[in-house]
């Protein structure tokens, strides 16, 4: 017996001994087991990169708290989960904070919050919460978060709102985006180094204040600048990528060779050009006419890979227009018709630029096909119109009577006309075997006749990157880019705007966090609620059951093994 009490009493110790050991051990190292099919709990390796390069505390404040609907609950659980993984990598780098806006009862001094947050960045949501009595309730939610560095504060808007979608696809996009929008924000306000962008002047592009909202978003990321080119050679080198934002006049030649030379050595270009014009104002006094625009890109974007056609695109998906439906002699009586020269285009190919991005709002577009060019360029079609579209060449005769018109099916009969395309890959040059000398060019360059590996983004649109600016008694009102104030819903412009160019100036492969899917597993809520009393008793009764079944067979075998 003694013998016994001695074997047992040292296994014991040595059991206690080697859990300390191993607990001990691996204090020391990371280690975890991710079984989901998606590798939802995994950071990447550029997100681990990020986060061990860390030598100050970044702070984040996340307002997602207090009394939440079930999907912004599982948002709240997914955000915490993500911030304690990036704590494994960065320590008490890492710091987060949990924070209820509407926690106060002083509806001043929550107000004040709430619009300290809005003039921040933070989008507000309205939620509307039904209980099982019929009753509804309205609650305003900022889904967001501020991050805090050095005194520096970047504001983050986490919900993936697409009208087209329903809200648990919403939620659920919204996940699967958290952290390429953590990991953007924490790299760029940590960097040492801030990055440059510039849109181009000169050319009749869109002034500072029709791409104000835009600028003030990409301000968050970059140190954005205004500039002619000049004709002076190296003048954009110093800049990750450029704009050329609906240019009206033509281009020189010896600015088209800067820019050709930009990009032969590895920068970056986005180009929104309208190969044809419309005058707004003139179609508001009744008719206009769309004639075709001498910009002197089109042989250069052709070398590249695109043509820009001389058309107009009509879609049967297209956004409203305030329309005078008064008889003559009454007065004005505004009612909002569709317009179909304003299409609602579609993100094209699965692409982390227009991945869960909502529909994009355009002005008179035109179609883009794809050509063979020179060099080795690979295309991606980013955005397209609907399946009901067609187009109309010009010179057009445009008239606002045209909107009481009914589309045919018959004429309607061209599908997903491509408007944007993403150019990837070694450009020619459009100035290989031309005489330079010519060109009244300023300063020094080495003339390259094949481009370092770049990528460029072509859209037949220039309205899409453009805002509303409106006179007020306080000034200019400069509207958020997307936001159509007669339909008063906000299309996708700012997402594509913003994620082209995080695209082509993204160095680190970031961008393709956007591209990660979580399967959406939902519950039958019908088959839910009906079984939902056979449930509860199974998720109560059989656990007890089953520890007291276990208890009875493991005495029977102790009764059976002593007894003899």
């Amino acid at each position: 017996m003694k013998k016994a009490v001695k074997k047992s009493l040292s296994e014991l110790i040595v059991s206690v001994f080697v859990i300390i050991l191993a607990g001990f051990i691996l204090s020391f190292t990371f280690f975890q087991v991710d079984l989901t099919a998606e590798k939802r709990y995994t950071l990447s390796d550029q997100s681990v990169e990020i986060l061990d390069s860390l030598n100050d505390m970044v702070y984040v404040k996340v307002y997602l708290d207090g009394d939440l609907p079930p999907g912004f609950e599982r948002m709240k659980r997914s955000v915490k989960q993500l911030l304690d993984e990036f704590r494994t990598y960065a320590g008490k780098n890492i710091q987060y904070q949990f924070i209820n806006p509407a926690a106060t009862t002083d509806t001043k001094e929550r107000d004040a919050l709430y619009k300290e947050l809005y003039d921040k960045g933070l989008q507000p949501t309205n939620i509307q919460a039904h209980d099982e009595e019929g009753g509804a309730s309205q609650k305003v939610i900022f889904p967001g978060a501020l991050v805090v560095y050095n005194g520096v504060e970047l504001p983050l808007n986490l919900l993936e709102n697409n009208p087209a979608k329903s809200a648990a696809v919403n939620l659920n996009n919204s996940i699967e985006t958290l952290e390429f929008k953590f990991i953007q924000a924490i790299k760029n306000i940590t960097s040492k180094k801030v990055e440059k962008i510039a849109f181009i002047e000169g050319h009749g592009e869109l002034n500072q204040y029709e791409v104000g909202d835009i600028t003030k978003e990409l301000a968050n990321y970059y140190q954005v600048d205004r500039g002619r080119i000049g004709g002076l050679a190296g003048s954009l080198d110093d800049y990750e990528a450029v704009i050329i934002a609906k240019p009206t006049d033509k281009f020189p030649e010896n600015d088209k060779f800067v820019l050709d030379q930009y990009i032969m050595h590895g920068g970056r270009v986005f180009w929104l050009i309208d190969p044809v014009s419309v005058s707004m104002d003139s179609l508001m006094n009744g008719s206009t006419m769309a004639l075709i625009p001498e910009t002197g890109l089109e042989d250069q974007l052709f070398r590249y890979g695109v043509r820009l056609n001389p058309d107009l695109v009509q879609d049967v998906q297209c956004a409203i227009i305030p329309v005078n439906t008064a008889l003559a002699g009454n007065p004005a009586k505004f009612t909002p018709a569709p317009w179909l020269y304003f299409p609602l285009l579609s993100p094209g190919e699965e692409h982390p630029i227009n991945k869960n991005i909502p529909p994009v709002k355009a002005e008179f577009a035109s179609s883009i096909d794809t050509v063979k060019g020179g060099g080795e360029v690979h295309k991606t079609i980013l955005l397209t119109t609907s399946q009901l579209s067609r187009t109309l060449n010009v010179p057009l005769f445009i008239n606002l009577d045209q909107i009481h018109e009914k589309p045919s099916r018959a004429e309607f009969n061209r599908s997903h006309i491509p408007v944007a395309v993403l150019l990837e890959g070694q450009f020619e040059s459009d100035f290989k075997n031309r005489i330079l000398s010519g060109l009244d060019i300023r300063g020094k360059y080495n003339f390259k006749a094949m481009s370092e590996p770049t990528k460029m983004v072509v859209v037949a649109d220039g309205d899409i990157i453009r805002n509303d600016v409106r006179n007020t008694p306080n000034g200019l009102a400069i509207s958020p880019l997307g936001y159509d104030r007669y339909s008063r819903q906000t299309f996708g412009n700012k997402e594509f705007i913003l994620n082209v160019v995080n695209y082509l100036t993204d160095e680190t492969g970031i961008m393709k966090l956007r591209a990660r899917e979580f399967t959406l597993r939902l519950l039958d809520k019908a088959a839910l609620k009906e079984g939902k009393l056979k449930w509860q008793l199974i998720n109560t009764i059989v656990p007890v059951l089953f520890v007291i079944l276990f208890g009875i067979i493991v005495h029977f075998f102790r009764k059976r093994k002593y007894s003899r």
